[in-house]
């Protein structure tokens, strides 16, 4: 009887352990086919059980005892790291522990483009729901620059255009951090190169002349004669004359078009009657145009009027100017 009992048992216990080891190559090595992609987040103080049950609630097909047994195998179990975690289908069990484990969050992104101003990148900051917000969007520009902790009396091209990832829960305050810190870097490597006798003072004067190049053209071939043209004119103490600041100057109240009363109202952006470069830059620039302001054409250029076709004619004396104005601008009209 008792050897009867004794084989039952030996079969039972066999046929329980072959179970087992098939469940277990199963959860260890099966692919989990999802029908799209799934969002995970684990955040402070989850349970391998409560992960367990996000992975359910978002019908990921597998069994939470393997789930458990292979953390605590793979001496994983108390590392599985906060975040939100994006799941493709294919993925095996081991996998997506390892990817909770080594913290491999989903990243987003937003990108800033060249010749934006700060109220752009606000805008474009609070429409971000992934991001934390911080920053009191209907504040004053004051108290933004106190949070970030920038001692600069204006934001206007602090922040450098880039492409920036980040997590979910990321703080606006530190993708604007990134941003100033970036510009802060491009800004000092190009100003430790730059070209003998240039009439700048300081790496923020390049950064306003900079914005500026980066508002007048969008041609790569144009930037460094823009900057040989106001260089040469900051030398010569004439007027910069550049449309672009005494629009920023204008603020709400351009409406698309420069009239000839905007040109003779004094503001401090208005270079059609302040000499000198205005008081800060007037959008972001980039890495070329803030090369462009530091390395200029060895030209003897002091005009420039625009074609129509996004192009410019440069000239070197105001009679060649006039005939250019009048070809490419009353001409038209």
């Amino acid at each position: 009887m008792n050897t009867k009992i004794l084989g039952i048992t030996v079969i039972a216990l066999s046929f329980t352990i072959g179970w087992l080891l098939m469940d277990y190559h199963a959860a260890r090595y099966h692919s989990i086919a999802l029908a799209k992609p799934v969002l995970i987040e684990i955040i402070k103080g989850d349970s391998l059980s409560q992960i367990c049950h996000k992975l359910k609630n978002q019908q990921v097909d597998f069994k939470p005892f393997w789930f458990k047994f292979l953390a605590y195998y793979d001496n994983v179990a108390g590392q599985l790291k906060t975040g939100e975690y994006e799941l493709p289908s294919g993925l095996t069990l081991p996998q997506i522990i390892t990817l909770f484990a080594q913290g491999k969050t989903k990243h987003y992104s937003i990108t800033f483009p060249e010749g934006w101003q700060f109220k752009d990148y606000l805008r474009a900051l609070e429409n971000i729901p992934q991001l934390e917000h911080r920053i009191d969007y209907s504040n004053n520009l004051k108290d933004v620059l106190q949070q970030l902790a920038i001692e600069q009396p204006h934001p206007e091209g602090l922040f450098f255009p880039d492409t920036y990832y980040f997590e979910k829960s990321t703080t606006d305050i530190a993708l604007l951090k990134r941003a100033f810190g970036k510009m802060q870097e491009v800004l000092q490597q190009e100003w430790s190169q730059k070209a003998e006798g240039l009439p700048l003072k300081d790496p923020y004067e390049a950064l306003i002349l900079a914005s500026i190049i980066e508002k007048e053209t969008a041609l790569p071939s144009e930037r460094a004669l823009i900057a040989s043209v106001f260089l040469h004119r900051l030398k010569a103490k004439m007027l910069l004359q550049t449309d672009p600041a005494v629009i920023y100057g204008m603020g709400e109240n351009f409406k698309g078009n420069i009239k000839a009363q905007d040109l003779k109202t004094v503001t401090p952006y208005n270079t059609y009657m302040v000499k000198g470069l205005p008081p800060s830059p007037i959008a972001m620039p980039g890495r070329d145009a803030i090369h462009a302001a530091l390395h200029p054409d060895a030209s003897n250029k002091l005009y420039f009027v625009a074609r129509g076709d996004g192009s410019h004619v440069f000239s070197a004396t105001l009679k060649e100017h006039n005939i250019a104005v009048y070809q490419f601008q009353k001409k038209k009209k």
